[in-house]
């Protein structure tokens, strides 16, 4: 079989877990304590809950950040979804999300949490960081995935969401699918050969991530299997 074209690796509870009690011991190894946890949401929600419980920090603040649309296709930009205003002037924040890839989720967050909330210093957390590709380094991670090869983690608290983008991309890049009715066998087949791991492998995930491509408008399902809806242009699921 050929080398997959980005290889996705199925990330468990407890990998999780120890990865963040991991996270909690390099914070703690800075001997420096915040007073508050901001979860960069929604890839945050989980690991900033955790490191609260490590860290020994009650104190819990949600900030959610996502990518400007143009009709279908993503944009660069960002934006706050929601915002609202907190204080936390004499107050160490910290920033959490599960990675930093482009940077500008974080950015984005940051410059808000800045100018808005005010605290009096604000650090960022994230389990993995993608050095040659993010516009900003964060004050604490747990592992820099330029250094090894690169794979698509997937978290348990955003299978539907990773999954639904993986087979959209496969609908939008690969002659294969955009071109005709992929039957339900053959798009496991693709998927493999994207991704290096059998559509089986998720459980209930793949049904529920099916369900999302076809909702959003991406493809039809037809008796054979599914058809993508615009073979022209670039939509994205999510």
């Amino acid at each position: 079989m050929a080398r997959p074209k980005l290889r996705v690796r199925i990330i468990s509870w407890d990998e999780v877990v120890n990865w963040v009690l991991s996270l909690a011991d390099v914070i703690k190894a800075s001997s420096w304590k915040p007073d508050v946890i901001i979860a960069s949401a929604r890839g945050g929600y989980v690991p900033a809950r955790l490191l609260g419980d490590a860290l020994g920090v009650g104190e819990l603040l949600s900030l959610q950040i996502t990518h400007w649309a143009e009709s279908t296709v993503l944009t660069g930009k960002t934006v706050i979804r929601n915002p609202y205003n907190v204080k936390l002037k004499g107050k160490r924040a910290l920033l959490v999300d599960d990675i930093i890839d482009t940077g500008l989720t974080v950015l984005t967050a940051r410059e808000f949490i800045v100018r808005e909330w005010e605290p009096d210093e604000l650090r960022v957390a994230v389990i993995s960081w993608v050095s040659s590709l993010a516009k900003v380094k964060p004050d604490y991670y747990l592992e820099d995935l330029r250094e090894r090869e690169w794979d698509w983690y997937l978290y348990p608290w955003k299978r539907v969401d990773d999954i639904a983008s993986l087979i959209a991309r496969i609908f939008r890049e690969d002659e294969r699918a955009r071109s005709r009715v992929v039957v339900f066998r053959e798009l496991e087949e693709l998927f493999v050969e994207w991704y290096g791991i059998h559509p089986s492998a998720f459980g209930r995930y793949w049904e529920l991530a099916l369900e999302r491509v076809i909702s959003v408008g991406l493809v039809h399902r037809v008796p054979e299997g599914l058809v993508l809806v615009n073979p022209i242009a670039p939509v994205t699921p999510l």
